[in-house]
């Protein structure tokens, strides 16, 4: 935010209609549930600290019932940026999600980090209206839109030069979210300390592993130790709340402004062709459509054989259907193939998992023969989300 002090903002109501759809191994019915709240018209901070009152529970109809939440800080102001670091949010933890309550006045987007990290920008592109939520893990936010303590999750994905962000690939498929969107991200770098501290009298430089990977021909230059923390936004917390004169922090320009940090350096990264593409997910899946662009993102596995990879590919060659994404993941605590003394007693391969993006619309009927072709040999198959694609970048 570009202000340390903001006017409380005025609220419309909106009234949110909730279709709930159980698994079908849950054999229950559909169930709809209409909430009533007034959502500002910009994202605000606040802590989440308090207590859960209830559990999911379901009637003898089978109806689901949503958890009662509510705020217990209503002391915090709307829209305020304290320049004391101590007063902002604090992440979310795992410990915390069952003290956690919300008074679902507005739609609540988690997101990995602490305020001025990049996936906060990120949820804010994605959902402007958003009350951004700080979660100290990525599983701590997916597991903050199931128990239904926020109503989305931003995470990223991957990174233009990084790669793939392979624990939230994971994660995706051990929880039963549904991507619902894309964001991409430009991400600018620049090189923070505390007020006096010169480039000079830098010794050390802290910030997440990808954010100093994708500096390192400019902190080698400085000749700075690389010291790799949670986050880049944590660097910068960190920095300024001991007053380190010897480190300094890779962050983004909105963690300076926000713990009062200098601006040493900006647009530090190796190259300028930095972008983040986030995921944004949700309990239930939106319906896809065929009035704009859409990206379909599936899961699946494979027997081993020969040429199976690539039968499994041609079923989108042969419609004409574009990949955009595809990344293999060694499927946990399952080997395939038995061990002989051939192999030493070794398995003689891992089992896959393959992650699948290609641009059509579950709504396409080329895209559902694909995927019923693919079903005829894949050995399991799942749908992680059809959605529209991000055109935009910032």
């Amino acid at each position: 935010m570009a202000a340390s002090s903001i006017a409380r903002s005025p609220v419309n109501p909106i009234t949110r209609h909730v279709i709930c759809r159980p698994s079908p191994s849950d054999h229950l019915s559909k169930t709809s549930v209409t909430i009533h709240g007034h959502y500002p018209k910009r994202c605000r901070h606040v802590p989440l600290v308090a207590s859960l009152h209830g559990d999911t529970t379901r009637n003898n109809d089978r109806n689901a019932q949503a958890l009662e939440l509510r705020r217990v800080l209503d002391d915090f102001p709307y829209d305020v940026i304290p320049n004391d670091p101590t007063m902002l949010p604090t992440p979310l933890s795992s410990t915390q999600l069952s003290n956690s309550v919300s008074d679902g006045s507005r739609i609540r987007v988690a997101y990995q980090g602490v305020p001025g990290a990049y996936s906060e920008s990120a949820a804010e592109k994605a959902y402007p209206n958003c009350e951004a939520v700080p979660c100290e893990q990525f599983d701590t936010a997916f597991e903050a839109v199931e128990r239904w303590l926020v109503d989305r999750a931003v995470l990223p994905i991957e990174n233009s030069l990084g790669g793939s962000i392979h624990r939230n690939y994971d994660l995706l498929l051990r929880h039963r979210l549904h991507i619902v969107g894309e964001v991409k991200f430009a991400v600018r770098h620049c090189l923070l300390a505390n007020h006096g501290v010169e480039v000079e009298d830098l010794k050390r430089v802290l910030s997440h592993p990808q954010a100093l990977s994708q500096c390192e021909d400019t902190l080698t230059k400085l000749g700075l130790v690389k010291e790799a923390v949670d986050d880049t936004a944590g660097a910068a917390k960190h920095i300024a709340s001991y007053k380190l004169k010897d480190a300094g922090a890779v962050a983004s320009a909105t963690a300076a402004m926000i713990y009062g940090l200098n601006i040493l350096a900006q647009d530090i990264q190796d190259d300028s062709d930095n972008v983040t593409r986030f995921l944004m997910l949700a309990r239930e899946p939106i319906i896809p459509g065929i009035d704009r662009p859409f990206k379909t993102s599936i899961v699946f596995s494979l027997e081993e054989g020969p040429g199976v990879l690539f039968k499994a590919l041609a079923v989108f060659a042969l419609r004409q259907i574009n990949l955009t994404k595809i990344e293999s993941r060694p499927l946990r605590k399952q080997l395939l193939g038995a061990s002989d003394d051939s192999n030493n007693g070794y398995p003689k391969y891992f089992d896959y998992l393959f992650y699948v993006d290609f641009e059509a619309s579950m709504a396409d009927e080329k895209a559902q023969n694909a995927l019923r072709h693919l079903k005829e040999f894949a050995t399991y198959l799942r749908v992680l989300g059809s959605y529209p694609v991000d055109t935009s970048m910032i």
